[in-house]
């Protein structure tokens, strides 16, 4: 047998590289591996159908109708002869059963399949029929002998597997590949090891392994089937969880983190003295965990959630202060310079009464400053230090840094963040920000390992914004109502796309807009800026003080200003040609306005012409204020691959599950995830051998879930 010709090669015989398995060889071995990723019998195993054609029912041929529709028929083939001369020949083969017949066409291959098929030998044909001139033809047909169908393993739904162009006209079809897994089925059927616990398997009444594996691939039945995939994608959502969940507990016991003994003088004089509002409760909550965080020994690792809005700045300046009381020196990452420049100056402003050292290191900060920001962090008289990227460069080196804050931080690779660790002896404490709120399903997938704090609650006194849909036909109302907030003495926003395959065209519907908005607005009794990507720095900075500080009205700008542009006195936010962007993009853009006292309103505005995707993306914006709401319409439309950008796609290269669709299953996974760890945290009892197994396989196999934070 298979399995004893090559156990003793591997521990595990499914790490056998699939060149062995009959049917492959080296050089579709080969194939498989760049085209599909397949290198392992492993692999193979767990390279699951992506949908199942129902082979139950036989046709007739004079039952056949003109559906476009695939269908199965057992005949015998009567005839071949070509048609056409040279390239545009074709083969063609007269196929009979016992009510009429039908053509068979091959457009290519017709010297191999000629020399192949047999006449007069009963067939199962499988495809989708035509009718022309009153004659049903099927072209390129699946074509199994009747008695090869017989011997092969018996399937009632016909698995479809992806594919990709390449495999095509390399003859590696659908049919070949579900041949090469028959002979893996032939070979291993039965000896697949359970990777489950008795106890699981009862609470959740699973199938076996090796049940679920044939039925997934061979199914008998949809009963069958479904049972074959609800135990395969739990299992594939509890090992991730229990990756992510136990990656935690390990750090929290053995990563030790700086003890932040005491909250003293900087943070009690600042909450009593100089905190410009009173703090909501949600906004407590999230402070008392990171405080508790912060007095343990184990280094803290934790995601902070906030919508746009929500004083996640503050929670981030009072754990800063709580690292200088205990003499930490502090960085906050940010991904632009705009954002970076915005947390430099609101922390400035906040920390203005206070004996703090705060400095900001960005691309743009000279030669004879970044010298001395060198030299003031390595002798410790610098306290707050704020910036993009450069943070992370060698030269930057703290004298004792305790605490990183990073914003944004889908924005920032793995490999960017891990340098932070370096700076420091024992890792610093980590609160990451994020004001894109992240559905519950995929904050278990993604940032399982974190421990996540949540702000839910608006500051008191904000107004919601109202938002509406308005088209290129009202134009001149949005020009009216623009100068009615204006005259009130409040600003706007005007946002133009901006989409890096067609750059030159926005880049000019951006010069149109203001072109189009300055006839409109002229001076002197109107004022307006411009800001976009092309421009330097100096030039954005002197545009967005200008706005900032009132002197100008309206900004006409790219998404530049997405994230990090505070300005409380806009009110208005005008999104042009807003069914280009994505959901998270419109909720952020919002998010610029409604940050003082007034009313404030979001406009977007659209052409007639709207995708269904789009009208569902517009409607959600102005029907709901929600970030978790629109974050969960977003997932259902774009995807967590896209959701997530690529700095975590390989994170959610599930092969069987879907965390959209099988949200029930992933909580029901880690639920019981965290119940055997409670029970059991190093998987040492024996009813917990499979488990520890196949997780200790796995780790080795991925260790991709212990650097997601």
């Amino acid at each position: 047998m298979f399995y004893i010709r090559y156990h003793n090669m591997y521990t595990n015989p499914l790490h056998t590289k699939i060149s062995y398995l009959k049917g492959v060889g080296p050089a579709r071995a080969d194939l498989l591996r760049k085209e599909l990723g397949i290198s392992t019998l492993g692999d193979l195993t767990n390279f699951f159908p992506n949908r199942y054609i129902d082979r139950t029912q036989f046709y007739k041929i004079n039952d056949l109708q003109d559906t476009q529709a695939e269908v199965q028929i057992v005949g015998k083939i009567t005839g071949i002869h070509t048609v056409g001369q040279k390239r545009d020949s074709r083969l063609v083969a007269t196929f009979s059963d016992d009510t009429g017949s039908m053509e068979l066409v091959w457009f290519r291959g017709a010297k191999w399949i000629k020399e192949n098929l047999k006449l007069q030998t009963s067939y199962v044909i499988f495809g989708r029929v035509n009718l022309f001139k009153n004659t049903f033809s099927m072209p390129h047909p699946e074509m199994e002998l009747v008695t090869d169908y017989k011997k092969s393993l018996q399937t009632a739904l016909q698995p479809v597997y992806p594919s990709t162009e390449t495999l095509g006209k390399r003859g590696v079809s659908n049919r070949v590949i579900q041949k090469i897994i028959q002979q893996l089925f032939i070979d291993f059927k039965g000896k697949f090891k359970e990777t489950l616990s008795d106890e699981i398997m009862q609470k959740h009444n699973l199938i076996p392994k090796n049940e679920a594996l044939f039925q997934v691939h061979f199914p008998q039945s949809q009963e069958q089937l479904a049972k074959a995939q609800f135990r395969l994608k739990l299992e594939e959502l509890f090992y991730i969880q229990l990756q992510l969940l136990r990656n935690n507990l390990v750090r929290k016991r053995k990563i030790k983190g700086n003890i932040f003994e005491k909250v003293g003088d900087l943070f009690n004089d600042f909450y009593k003295n100089y905190l410009p509002f009173s703090l909501t409760n949600a906004q407590k909550k999230v402070l008392k965990e990171i405080r508790k965080d912060l007095g343990s020994s184990a280094q803290m690792n934790r995601l902070l959630q906030g919508d746009v809005g929500s004083g996640k700045t503050i929670v981030a300046v009072l754990t800063a202060l709580i690292a200088l009381d205990n003499e930490y020196q502090v960085a906050i990452m940010a991904p632009t310079e705009i954002l970076a420049n915005q947390h430099y100056n609101a922390i400035v402003e906040l920390l203005a009464k206070m004996p703090v050292n705060v400095s900001l290191l960005t691309g743009s900060v000279k030669t004879r400053v970044r010298k001395e920001i060198h030299k003031n962090l390595e002798n410790g008289e610098l306290h707050i230090l704020i910036g993009t990227h450069a943070l992370i460069e060698d030269k930057v080196k703290f004298k004792n840094l305790g605490l990183v804050v990073i914003d944004e931080q889908h924005r920032f690779g793995v490999a960017q963040r891990a340098k932070m660790w370096k700076k420091n002896i024992l890792p610093p404490h980590i609160l990451v920000m994020t004001a894109t709120p992240i559905p519950r399903t995929l904050a278990m997938s993604v940032y399982g390992d974190l421990d996540i704090s949540i702000i839910d609650e608006l500051p008191p006194g904000r107004k919601e914004i109202k938002t509406a849909l308005r088209f290129d036909t009202q134009r001149l109302s949005v020009f009216k109502f623009m100068k009615e907030e204006i005259a009130k003495g409040r600003q706007v926003y005007v946002v133009y796309p901006l989409i890096e395959e067609s750059e030159a065209f926005d880049y000019k519907d951006l010069m149109d807009g203001y072109e189009s908005i300055s006839r409109e607005f002229p001076r002197p009794n109107y004022q307006v800026s411009i800001l976009h990507g092309k421009m330097k720095s100096a030039d954005k900075d002197y545009e967005m003080q200008q706005f900032v500080n009132g002197k100008t009205q309206i900004l006409v700008a790219t998404t530049v200003i997405e994230v990090g542009v505070n300005v409380p006195n806009a009110s208005v936010m005008i999104i042009e040609s807003a069914e280009k962007f994505g959901l998270s993009q419109l909720h952020q853009l919002r998010g610029r306005v409604g940050r003082g006292i007034d009313q404030s309103f979001c406009i977007l505005m659209a052409s007639h012409k709207l995708t269904h995707e789009a009208k569902i993306r517009l409607s959600t914006m102005v029907e709901t204020t929600d970030g978790f709401k629109i974050a969960e319409v977003d997932l259902k439309l774009r995807g967590p691959g896209n959701l997530m950008g690529t700095q975590q796609s390989g994170v959610l290269n599930l092969k069987i599950a879907d965390i959209i669709k099988d949200s029930s299953i992933l909580k029901m996974a880690r639920y019981t995830a965290q119940d055997i760890l409670r029970e059991d945290p190093n998987l040492k009892l024996p009813k917990n051998t499979n488990i520890l197994h196949t997780y200790a396989e796995i780790d080795r196999k991925t260790g991709v879930w212990a650097n997601i934070s």
